[in-house]
């Protein structure tokens, strides 16, 4: 490779940087506007700009690098001539013999639908709730939780005639589970989605009285983004950086009356 090629070469990889940089500080932007928080969404705004001004000096150096520094380095490096090479002699060519007629290949039918299952995102934490940890974030596989049991009512211990689908109105909605192998001051996390988005969550650490096993742990929400909902939702317990658990109900709306039309009409006085 000389060194034309090379410095060719490196602007390619600075446009691709310039496209990478421009990405990131959409993403940045679009993270932004979901975030509720003034301060974490200053925060992803700046880095977008940063990244703006970091894609437009990528492309001012991917333009600088295929001309000045072209020769720049022309005259640190003198080229040397390259010997033009001696044409061969062409050889003439020989008759070709004319193919003979091949039968033409069967159609193999091919399946218009295929049984590949679809893929289910793992739980992550968002940046933004990672932003607000005060507790340690280890990871412990021993601490276990068992399944979420849902309800509108907690008596302390445990929900209250739990269920997996609802009706409007919900004033509080409860998430009792049972744990074991936790470790006090690690950082825990329940997340709470409709159709998912984030629409409420709590985090911190886990707390000495708490203890590392019990029967009464319970994650609560009583005022979603945009109030309770008709939809699907999901809850993720994580403990550190790791799920644990995964959660889900159903809302519905509230039944509206049917009117009855055989009933017989109220006289009027």
């Amino acid at each position: 490779m000389d060194v034309r090629t090379g410095l060719i070469a490196l602007a390619l990889f600075a446009l691709i940087g310039a496209f990478l940089s421009f990405r990131g500080a959409i993403r940045n932007v679009q993270a932004a506007r979901k975030i509720s928080f003034y301060s974490l969404r200053r925060r992803y705004n700046n880095n977008a700009w940063r990244l703006v001004f970091f894609a437009f000096l990528l492309i001012g150096v991917a333009a600088w690098l295929p001309t000045s520094a072209t020769q720049m380095m022309f005259r640190v490096f003198p080229p040397s001539p390259t010997p033009s090479l001696t044409p061969t002699i062409t050889l003439t060519p020989t008759i070709t013999l004319t193919p003979t007629i091949t039968q033409p290949p069967t159609i193999t039918p091919t399946p218009l639908v295929s049984n590949t299952p679809t893929l289910t995102p793992t739980p992550f934490l968002p940046a933004a709730i990672e932003a607000l940890f005060s507790g340690a974030v280890v990871r412990n596989p021993e601490a276990v939780f068992t399944a979420i049991q849902f309800s509108t009512e907690f008596n302390g211990t445990d929900a209250v005639n739990p269920k997996t689908v609802f009706t409007l109105p919900i004033q509080t909605m409860y998430g009792g589970f049972d744990y074991n192998n936790t470790a006090p001051g690690v950082q825990w996390t329940a997340l709470w989605y409709r159709d998912g988005s984030l629409v409420c969550y709590e985090t911190e650490p886990w707390r000495e009285d708490w203890g590392t096993g019990g029967i009464a742990g319970y994650t609560s929400c009583s005022s979603p983004l945009g109030g309770w909902q008709a939809g699907e939702y999901e809850v993720q317990l994580f403990m550190g950086d790791e799920w644990k658990v995964v959660g889900r109900f159903a809302v519905l709306d509230a039944p509206t009356a049917t009117p009855d039309l055989n009933a017989a009409p109220t006289p009027t006085p």
